[in-house]
């Protein structure tokens, strides 16, 4: 679903606001996490004593004719030691806007969804982990005038 809004922030008069409603089944523990197919082989003992909790993150990375790469997080989750690492989320809505400084999601054919983490330790670096796999999903060439989202 896709609507071209008012954009008060910038000097555009309207820009892209796109909704994205996902489905995620993820097995951190294991590296088995699936947008269709998620696969990280350096997840096995990804709870190891020194992480105390993962920041999970859903972005959408695409291309513009006035922006060669755009990254947007649309969805996170923090889970904490001790909680159930397989996901398993359907029709989830993104948390954030989705927005694009123009008029770039319609009609763009090559979306794409990655899920990805950073492993928030005790003590020493933060280090990001992305997912193997990832989903590229096509915006429609129109846009959306109800008020249905």
């Amino acid at each position: 679903l896709r609507k071209n809004v008012e954009d008060f922030t910038g000097p555009r008069e309207r820009s892209d606001l796109g909704f994205v409603t996902f489905d995620i089944t993820a097995d951190i523990l294991n590296g088995k996490n699936d947008l269709q197919t998620f696969r990280n082989k350096n997840t096995l003992i990804i709870f190891d004593w020194n992480v105390k909790q993962l920041f999970l993150y859903l972005s959408a990375e695409y291309s513009t004719k006035n922006n060669a790469l755009n990254q947007v997080v649309l969805w996170d989750k923090i889970m904490l030691r001790g909680d159930n690492p397989r996901l398993s989320l359907k029709d989830m809505k993104s948390k954030y806007f989705f927005f694009d400084d123009g008029n770039g999601l319609k009609g763009n054919r090559n979306i794409t969804l990655t899920l990805s983490w950073n492993v928030v330790p005790n003590a020493g670096i933060l280090p990001l982990v992305t997912g193997s796999g990832h989903v590229s999903v096509p915006f429609p060439d129109t846009y959306e005038t109800t008020k249905s989202y």
